[in-house]
C-alpha cells in the first residue's frame, strides 16, 4: 500500500503567477500562504537572485480537500498537446440538456476570465456532454 496522501499538479508555464490567478478563479482555489518572513509574494520573490525571481507560483483549495496547484516558469513555448490535463467538474450528476446547458454557462464564465472553448462535445448514447478548452496559456482542460 502506498504512502503517499498527497499529491499537486504542476504546470510548465510561462507566466506563473499569471496562470495561477486564472486557476484560482475557475476553481475557487487561492494563492497559497507568504512563505515566512514575508508579508507579500512580491516580497519573497524580490529577495530572490536576478534570473529566479517569479519562478513558481502555486495556489490551494480553501477546504483542504483538492491538490495544490504549482505553476513553474520554463523557457520553452507549449508546442504540443497535453499528456494530461484536468478535467473541471461542473455538470457531475446532470445528464442531457440540464448537464449541457451547465457547462455552456460554466465555459461562458471561464471565457470571460480568458480562457477559449475549444470544442463541445455532445451526448452520444454512450458519453455525456463535456467541453474541451485552453486556459490562458494553450493548456487543454474539460469542462465535463
Amino acid at each position: 500500500m502506498s504512502s503517499i496522501k498527497q499529491f499537486q499538479v504542476t504546470f510548465d508555464c510561462a507566466e506563473p503567477e499569471r496562470v495561477a490567478r486564472f486557476w484560482c478563479e475557475v476553481l475557487g482555489y487561492v494563492v497559497s500562504p507568504v512563505p515566512k518572513g514575508f508579508d507579500t509574494w512580491d516580497d519573497y520573490h524580490r529577495s530572490l537572485p536576478p534570473g529566479h525571481q517569479v519562478q513558481w507560483f502555486s495556489c490551494i483549495d480553501p477546504s483542504g480537500v483538492g491538490p495544490r496547484l504549482l505553476f513553474q516558469r520554463v523557457p520553452e513555448e507549449k508546442v504540443v498537446k497535453n499528456r494530461v490535463h484536468l478535467c473541471v467538474r461542473a455538470g457531475t450528476g446532470l445528464v442531457g440538456e440540464e448537464r449541457l446547458a451547465t457547462l455552456q454557462a460554466e465555459c461562458a464564465r471561464l471565457v470571460a476570465l480568458g480562457a477559449v472553448h475549444e470544442r463541445t462535445l455532445l451526448a452520444d448514447g454512450t458519453n455525456e456532454s463535456c467541453i474541451v478548452m485552453q486556459d490562458i496559456e494553450g493548456n487543454e482542460f474539460c469542462l465535463d
